[in-house]
């Protein structure tokens, strides 16, 4: 069996009490409540009666900028960075020391030795060439003079190829022979070798000159004469330098006395005036006769070549380089 409970009916006095402590609840908690603005609602300094404290982005933004300010003015005073070398300035300092290491290099004696004989051995190497060619644009001249109009191909046409280089090489082997031993510093003096290079010379001057000299020649020309000429005259010009030239090489110092001897370098270099002689006294004189007639013994027995170099003489007699040149040019003297 079910029993039905009555609803009974509110009391409209108790309904407005309710509502009345619900608003009182609902007044006391928006009080207890902080104020805050709205999301969208500005941000009104003095409002809700709060103290404005001014930072806003603008002064945070503001301060940053003056405390950037003030660092940079701090470390643009410290010249730190401009004392360190940019790559443009160690590349040029790096090349500054390069070339006074190599100026450095280029007065060591040994440096400067080295570099003479490197220009000794260009120079040679050019006056044998430039001979050989002068000898050969020689040939053809010489070939028509010898070949005296014989028909092409015939014996006397192909020997007359032959007369030129065979004086050539007998030329060259002479020059060539004065050149290495002028290299070494024993030159050759010799006047029946002198003779030898002057006849082959005029043998081919004349020879290829000959057909076109004035009154021999149908038709004179100066260009063809001079032409055929230009070879004799240049191989006359090499073979008269070549030996001057090495004969000064010969005789070049290279201040060898600034180095230490040693088993790659020669003995040192003595000047000719003692090396601790007082101020203000004369200098020695050197008996440059007794030190002839000592060379002249040297050279008697072997000791010496027949034509020695001054500096051959430097090392056989123990003085300077400037007495050395006098007793060679006094045995020079004596042999002509």
């Amino acid at each position: 069996m079910t029993v039905q409970i009555p609803n009974p009916t509110p009391d409209p006095d108790e309904v407005e009490r309710g509502l009345a402590d619900l608003e009182r609840h609902l007044a006391q908690a928006a009080d207890a409540r902080p104020d805050t603005p709205a999301p969208d609602a500005p941000d009104v300094p003095g409002e809700r009666g709060e103290v404005p404290s001014g930072e806003t982005r603008r002064v945070r933004r503001l301060r940053a900028e003056v405390a950037e300010a003030r660092r940079l003015a701090e470390l643009q005073g410290d010249d730190t960075p401009l004392l360190l070398d940019s790559p443009k300035v160690r590349r040029r300092r790096r090349a500054a020391y390069e070339a006074a290491r190599l100026h450095e290099l280029a007065q060591d004696p040994v440096m400067r030795a080295w570099q003479a004989a490197r220009m000794r051995r260009l120079l040679v190497s050019a006056a044998m060439v430039s001979l050989t060619l002068a000898l050969a644009w020689s040939t053809a001249g010489v070939q028509q003079f010898a070949a005296d109009g014989a028909p092409a191909w015939s014996a006397a046409w192909l020997f007359a190829w032959c007369v030129e280089p065979f004086l050539s090489l007998a030329l060259l082997v002479i020059v060539g022979a004065k050149a290495y031993l002028g290299t070494r510093g024993q030159p050759i003096r010799s006047r029946t070798l002198a003779r030898i290079e002057w006849l082959f010379l005029a043998l081919t001057l004349g020879m290829n000159g000959w057909p076109y000299l004035p009154g021999v020649a149908d038709q004179f020309s100066v260009s063809r004469l001079v032409l055929h000429l230009l070879g004799p005259i240049v191989a006359v010009a090499v073979v008269t330098a070549l030996p001057i030239i090495l004969a000064a090489f010969a005789d070049l110092d290279h201040g060898t006395h600034t180095t230490p001897t040693g088993p790659l370098t020669g003995p040192p270099y003595r000047d000719n005036a003692p090396a601790r002689q007082a101020a203000g006294n004369p200098p020695a004189r050197v008996d440059v006769d007794a030190l002839t007639a000592r060379a002249r013994h040297l050279i008697q027995t072997g000791a010496l070549p027949a034509a020695p170099s001054a500096n051959a003489l430097r090392k056989a007699l123990g003085c300077g380089m400037d007495t050395a040149r006098q007793v060679r040019d006094a045995l020079r003297e004596e042999g002509r």
